[in-house]
């Protein structure tokens, strides 16, 4: 995970993801008992030991506890739960030293679509450490994709429910292989007309596919995010205007033709409608 995706030198999409998950419910994970998510935590904490660990997600919840979330796409229930212990030593350790306090922790684990089964506890003597699982083979991320897909291309607000789910499609089921299903819904998060709600997903999605997203894709999006509002409106603008020349052009050319050419052709020719070339005409008393 050395070169995945740190959010301490992100600070915009960590902005991003602190807003998105503030005061959220985790019922779209099916964690009904969980109280809600206060804030987003800096998920890097230094050991005793040289090397620096990271968890995939870290929250604080509103009564003061910790949720550790991480995402999986193998079966090493062994391996991963004594990384979750390191993990939650390292957490308790980083607070017991800096507050005095113990705090609570929930480990929640995603598994991708690979996954249809898991083990939620490890034992080892008088050492216990448990887990909740979220197997995403139980949900149809082609479907879920297609009905927020209509809903954001009728500019139509998502849901906090969807906006969660839409984050979380590119691990689902789907007929499409991983990388193609995480351009496809980052491409689509781009249609958002809300410019924050665009951005929390976009970072949502760079969170959740951290460890099987295509770096050299992760360096295309990184300079999309870059660009500032002005630039993106100024880019649109361009674009707008130029479309604009085009079809000042096709109306010239439709003028010319309307002594030669009947109307239904004319449009065909200039990519005009008809009831644009029949205004045309009438406007030149044709």
């Amino acid at each position: 995970m050395a070169g995945g995706i740190s959010y301490h030198a992100k600070d915009v999409l960590f902005k991003s993801l602190s807003e998105l998950y503030q005061n959220q419910a985790l019922d779209v994970y099916g964690l009904h008992g969980l109280p809600k998510i206060k804030t987003l935590l800096p998920n890097e904490y230094p050991a005793v030991r040289a090397d620096e660990k990271r968890s995939d997600t870290l929250f604080l919840l509103e009564d003061d506890s910790i949720l550790l979330l991480e995402y999986e796409s193998n079966q090493r229930f062994i391996e991963n739960h004594l990384k979750y212990l390191d993990y939650a030593y390292r957490i308790l350790h980083t607070y017991y030293r800096q507050q005095k306090q113990i705090r609570p922790i929930h480990i929640v684990v995603i598994y991708t679509s690979e996954v249809t089964s898991a083990h939620e506890q490890l034992h080892a003597g008088d050492v216990l450490i448990s887990s909740k699982a979220v197997l995403l083979c139980e949900y149809n991320g082609d479907a879920i994709f297609h009905a927020i897909e209509e809903k954001i291309l009728n500019n139509e607000p998502l849901t906090a429910e969807e906006t969660m789910k839409l984050i979380l499609v590119p691990l689902m089921n789907s007929r499409f292989d991983r990388q193609t299903m995480i351009e496809k819904t980052i491409e689509l998060a781009k249609e958002i007309r809300d410019e924050p709600t665009q951005l929390h997903v976009i970072a949502g999605i760079l969170t959740a596919t951290d460890k099987f997203i295509d770096e050299e894709y992760v360096k295309k999006v990184k300079e999309w995010i870059k660009m500032t509002k002005v630039i993106r409106l100024f880019e649109q603008e361009k674009e707008e205007a130029v479309k604009e020349a085009e079809k000042q052009k096709a109306i010239e050319i439709a003028k010319n033709l309307l002594d030669v050419l009947p109307i239904h052709e004319i449009a065909k020719r200039t990519g005009l409608t008809v009831a644009e070339v029949a205004d045309l005409a009438k406007e030149m008393g044709k």
